[in-house]
């Protein structure tokens, strides 16, 4: 499993470090990082003990290499790594949209375990997707993102877009929901401090009983839903022909498609 290799530190490759660092998943110094502009989580691990961008040799130490740059430079980083790795690394990619085939091939063959993961997991509440065809390469993807929150298996390499628009991108939505509902808050005649913490405590909350409880999200919709009252005026809005339902189907789709495109 280790020393861990991080191609890449940047947003979530640096969620991924500070997760396994509070969980004391990995110390510092099993893991090595290159980054050509270390950001806080990177530098907060160096001082932890990790090698920060060590040279060429050493990165034949690695037994696992976490794939964390940009889809869009992704092939630069394997090249300029692959040729100094052991034969036995797994790698684990977690750009969006490239095929483990594809990466397979830039890294010699090695065997490829895919990922999208959320930046929840810097507080062990990330979410993450898995695939690869190896056994040895899934069982390394688990170990690696386990003790950073919820892992889901997938079947299928091809579902990974979804998983992507409905997982990895999805904390983006919420986030522009929030701020939009803050927005509307102060819109209607509320300070925009207390809009802010009015819809912040509210949506974290409901988030934590969907969390506790189990329930379907519609169940819980149900219950806090008067028939005739202020919620369901709202949600008239919301749930109309043309609104959130179909929005979210165009939203998740869009990113479907430009995953497709990152991968082509």
């Amino acid at each position: 499993m280790a020393p861990i290799l991080m191609l890449g530190a940047g947003r979530m490759g640096g969620a991924m470090i500070e997760g396994w660092l509070a969980a004391g998943a990995f110390a510092g110094s099993d893991l090595m990082i290159r980054d050509p502009q270390p950001g806080p989580a990177a530098l907060a691990a160096e001082a932890a003990g990790a090698v920060l961008n060590p040279p060429d040799a050493e990165l034949a130490r690695a037994a696992t290499v976490v794939l964390a740059v940009k889809p869009q430079v992704w092939r630069e980083a394997a090249a300029e790594a692959a040729a100094w790795l052991s034969s036995g690394a797994v790698i684990v990619s977690i750009c969006a949209g490239v095929k483990s085939g594809d990466i397979a091939k830039a890294f010699g063959g090695r065997c490829v375990a895919r990922v999208m993961p959320t930046t929840a997991a810097s507080i062990g509440q990330g979410t993450a997707s898995v695939y690869a065809d190896d056994p040895a390469a899934l069982a390394r993807a688990h170990a690696l993102l386990e003790p950073l929150g919820t892992v889901v298996s997938l079947a299928d390499e091809g579902l990974m877009h979804a998983a992507t628009a409905v997982s990895g991108s999805s904390p983006a939505y919420l986030y522009a929901f929030i701020e939009t509902l803050e927005a509307a808050g102060a819109a209607a005649g509320l300070s925009p401090k207390d809009a802010k913490r009015l819809a912040r405590s509210t949506l974290t909350g409901a988030a934590a009983l969907l969390a506790k409880t189990g329930e379907d999200p519609a169940e819980l919709r149900r219950q806090v839903t008067s028939p005739g009252g202020t919620t369901q005026a709202a949600l008239d809005v919301l749930l109309a022909s043309g609104a959130l339902p179909d929005l979210m189907r165009e939203a998740v789709s869009a990113a479907v498609r430009r995953s497709k495109e990152l991968g082509a």
